[in-house]
């Protein structure tokens, strides 16, 4: 048989052809929507530090500015985005809000990470470090590319939420917000908030890549200890005076009518033992 008896061909895989071309395109409009977005941060950026440069009152070029001025500055910069990333890094509240900040998989957080560990490695180790010219443009380009990552990663996170998750991934991250308001919830029992947080835990196993540093706050957070009022004593009271009423004769009453009141047997009677507060554990003494 000869080739072009087989000319029907040509339909499927001219579909074939489309639907491939039809991927790149959307995958190059992707990448060329986030350069615009990137270039439109560092814009932002840039008119932001002119115009604070500009109000400033004698304000001296960068240029001319001494080299301790300049490194301080940038340190302040750095400081100010890896604070930012912290808010999120060590918030499990806010992790579950915006999963996106803790997903390296993601192509925008991913660039924010790699851009903060080129600028915390050409950080010098503080403001008195001299170093040249280059060295100094070199760590300045650097705080900028990591505020400009930082500023799209956050903003592209806000925007997706939980929504690159399933059904299913989300109603467990539902839960685990649910459940974490019980968890650090001071007027819960400390039974309640601890179930609460293993559960927490358990929801978020596989889902949201959560740091010890961040397992750490939680539980000091969980560990609160509920605040007492200054009722604890009335119980005890109350007993004493229930007691002293039941032993105390009335008035009035004769010696023939107290002798004839039935002692009540060993097995009712209060207990020497202290009466506590609902709620308190109290704790033997060690013997010495």
């Amino acid at each position: 048989m000869e080739w072009w008896n087989f000319w029907w061909i040509i339909f499927p895989l001219m579909g074939v052809a489309g639907g491939a071309a039809k991927a790149w395109e959307r995958g190059a409009r992707a990448r060329h929507e986030r350069r615009l977005e990137v270039m439109r941060a560092k814009a932002e950026l840039r008119v932001a530090r002119t115009g604070a440069i500009a109000t400033a009152p004698a304000a001296a070029p960068e240029a001319e500015a001494p080299h301790r001025q300049q490194l301080q500055k940038l340190f302040a910069a750095h400081d100010d985005v890896t604070h930012r990333w912290l808010d999120y890094e060590l918030d499990v509240a806010k992790l579950i809000a915006f999963p996106a900040m803790s997903d390296g998989r993601q192509p925008l957080t991913a660039a924010f990470l790699r851009a903060k560990k080129i600028a915390d490695g050409l950080r010098p180790d503080s403001v008195d470090v001299r170093i040249a010219k280059d060295q100094l443009a070199e760590y300045r380009a650097a705080v900028t590319d990591y505020e400009v990552a930082f500023d799209v990663a956050e903003r592209d996170a806000r925007r997706i939420r939980d929504s690159s998750f399933s059904d299913a991934e989300r109603k467990r991250l539902d839960t685990a917000k649910q459940l974490l308001t019980v968890a650090i919830d001071q007027a819960a029992t400390p039974a309640e908030r601890q179930l609460a947080y293993r559960r927490v835990r358990e929801e978020l196993d596989g889902l949201i890549s959560v740091s010890d540093e961040a397992i750490d706050v939680l539980e000091k957070k969980v560990a609160l200890e509920l605040t007492t009022g200054t009722t604890d004593a009335a119980p005890p009271r109350q007993a004493a005076s229930s007691t002293d009423a039941a032993a105390t004769p009335a008035a009035g009453a004769t010696a023939a009518d107290t002798e004839r009141r039935p002692v009540p047997p060993a097995s009712v009677r209060p207990s020497a033992a202290p009466v506590t507060a609902p709620g308190r554990v109290v704790h033997p003494k060690p013997s010495h």
